[in-house]
């Protein structure tokens, strides 16, 4: 059965969504896109976003300014939507939707499992964002909902240069840009530009960076000592390890910044010879095939040794059946 966004939240007064903790380009913009569309094509209904406080490069997004990141307590939601993530890291949000008369989660992540009474998840798509633009009815986009939907877009294929980008993908954005918004200044604004402490921190972890395994890994990380002392966010870190992957002959770049004692936030980026979703499940994390992520405890050399030996067993892997099909085919 077909799913039709507009027809589950029919009769709904109130509507409310959120996406994950540390929201990121497609998960702000999945939520406003929404909230756009809902709000048009529903206006009888009230409709309300929950997010932790979002980068200021986003405030260009209508409904930025109307973004609740305080979480209030609240009377249980007709529907919930629960994007780019599953109900886990929904983060302060997480009893709004399960409190709600019913629960609606798209997404696109392969470790996505579905959450909700109702789920959307495809994992063959570049982003949320496209997710929603195929739910939607495009009559309905005008010039901000385009703008919005199109900066989820670029947020997580990289501007149309990672693997997940599709020729759909591709016609869809060409679609939105005819709308006529900056898509120029967009791309350079929330994805390219950087703070000067955004640069500074990139490039200590730049300069401080390890290779290993035969320099086909690279990592690198910053503590918090460090964080407090650039008077750094989480959200500052955004691109660093995009760049370490970057780097000639790098299969897998990892990156890690101190969240407590003893414990990390990882980011992995890979190429096709490691898969980088696997790699974060093993550690309770998720993600993408070629971008993913994970929490993990112990000190630098305890997270880089356990995740080193899941990467080598992936690097072997993929030598041995790369060798399988050069003979196959000679």
């Amino acid at each position: 059965m077909k799913f039709n966004l507009l027809e589950e939240c029919k009769g709904a007064e109130r509507i409310g969504i959120s996406g994950h903790v540390r929201p990121d380009g497609d998960c702000v913009s999945a939520c406003l896109s929404l909230w756009q569309y809902l709000k048009k094509c529903l206006p009888q209904a009230r409709v309300q976003v929950y997010l932790e406080k979002p980068a200021e490069i986003f405030h260009k997004i209508k409904g930025y300014e109307e973004i609740n990141s305080d979480f209030p307590q609240e009377s249980p939601f007709d529907v919930f939507f629960a994007l780019d993530c599953g109900a886990d890291r929904l983060g302060d949000a997480l009893p709004y939707f399960q409190a709600a008369a019913k629960t609606i989660n798209i997404d696109h992540h392969i470790s996505n499992g579905g959450s909700g009474q109702l789920n959307v998840i495809r994992p063959e798509v570049g982003s949320t964002c496209e997710v929603l633009y195929d739910l939607m009815d495009t009559e309905k986009l005008d010039r901000d909902l385009a703008e919005a939907l199109y900066v989820g877009m670029i947020h997580d294929t990289g501007v149309f240069q990672y693997s997940n980008t599709t020729p759909a993908t591709m016609e869809k954005g060409a679609k939105l840009i005819s709308y006529g918004f900056d898509f120029a200044a967009l791309i350079q604004e929330t994805f390219y530009q950087k703070t000067y402490v955004q640069a500074q921190i990139m490039g200590r972890t730049l300069m401080e960076s390890i290779r290993f395994l035969d320099g086909t890994c690279i990592v690198s990380a910053i503590d918090r000592k460090s964080m407090e002392f650039y008077h750094a966010e989480p959200k500052d870190l955004d691109g660093i390890v995009n760049q370490l992957r970057n780097i000639e002959g790098i299969e897998c770049a990892i990156f890690m910044y101190q969240t407590g004692v003893l414990e990390y936030k990882v980011s992995l980026r890979t190429s096709e010879k490691v898969n980088a979703a696997e790699v974060a499940a093993y550690f309770g994390g998720g993600g993408h095939v070629r971008a993913a992520g994970c929490t993990m405890s112990g000190t630098f050399h305890d997270c880089v040794n356990n995740l080193s030996l899941h990467i080598e067993k992936q690097l072997k892997k993929w030598e041995v059946e790369h060798d399988k099909w050069n003979h196959s085919g000679s």
